[in-house]
C-alpha cells in the first residue's frame, strides 16, 4: 500500500505522516529528508546556491524513483504538485491525501519556523495567502481524499485518514475489541 501526503508548508505532513506509517505498520518517507541526503546540504542551503529550479528538478527525481516501487506513507514537499508529471505519479501511483490548512491556521504554526526558504520574506501570511491560492487547485487536482487539518492533534487527523482509506477499500478495518465473556 503506498499513502502520500501533499499540502502547504506547515500543513502537518510529516507529523501525520510519520503518525500514520507507525499506526498503518508502514515506512515513512519525507522527499524533503531524501532530497536533503541526495544533495549533500539542506533544503534551505541548495535553494539559496543553485536555485529553485534545480531543486525543483531534484525533487522530480525522488518522487520518480519512489512512483516507480510505491510502498509506505509519503510526505511530500509543499511545492511538488507544481510539475504535472508529479501530479500525475502521484495520482496514479499513490492514494493521494490533501492536508489543507487555511494560510492563517499555517501562520499561526509557522511564524517561529526560520526553515521554510519561501516564508523568510516581509509578509509571511501573505506569502501563505499567496501560496494556498496558487497551490489549492493542483493539490485538489492531485488528491483522492482531502482532510481540514484545522486543529484536531496529530492523532485525531490520522485516525479521520485511516477512516477515509477504510472507507475507500486500502486499509482493512480493525475489528472491534473482543466483550469479555459472562
Amino acid at each position: 500500500m503506498a499513502v502520500a501526503l501533499v499540502g502547504l508548508p506547515g500543513a502537518g505532513k510529516s507529523a501525520v505522516g510519520r503518525r500514520l506509517g507507525q499506526r498503518l505498520q508502514l515506512p515513512f518517507i519525507d522527499t524533503d529528508h531524501v532530497v536533503e541526503q541526495r544533495v549533500g546540504c539542506s533544503i534551505r542551503d541548495f535553494f539559496e546556491r543553485e536555485g529553485e529550479t534545480r531543486f525543483r528538478d531534484v525533487e522530480q527525481q525522488v518522487i520518480t524513483d519512489l512512483a516507480a516501487n510505491p510502498s509506505g506513507v509519503v510526505a511530500t514537499g509543499g511545492g511538488s504538485v507544481l510539475r504535472e508529471c508529479n501530479r500525475a505519479q502521484l495520482r496514479d501511483r499513490f492514494h493521494v491525501i490533501y492536508l489543507r490548512s487555511t494560510p492563517e491556521d499555517l501562520f499561526r504554526r509557522l511564524r517561529h519556523d526560520v526553515k521554510r526558504p519561501l516564508l523568510q520574506v516581509a509578509d509571511p501570511l501573505g506569502r501563505l495567502r499567496e501560496l494556498h491560492g496558487a497551490r489549492d487547485p493542483l493539490y485538489r487536482e492531485t488528491a483522492h481524499d482531502v482532510v481540514e487539518t484545522g486543529r484536531p492533534s496529530v492523532a485525531m487527523l490520522v485516525n479521520i485518514i485511516v477512516m477515509q482509506l477504510e472507507l475507500a477499500g486500502i486499509v482493512v478495518p480493525e475489528p472491534p475489541p473482543e466483550l469479555p465473556h459472562d
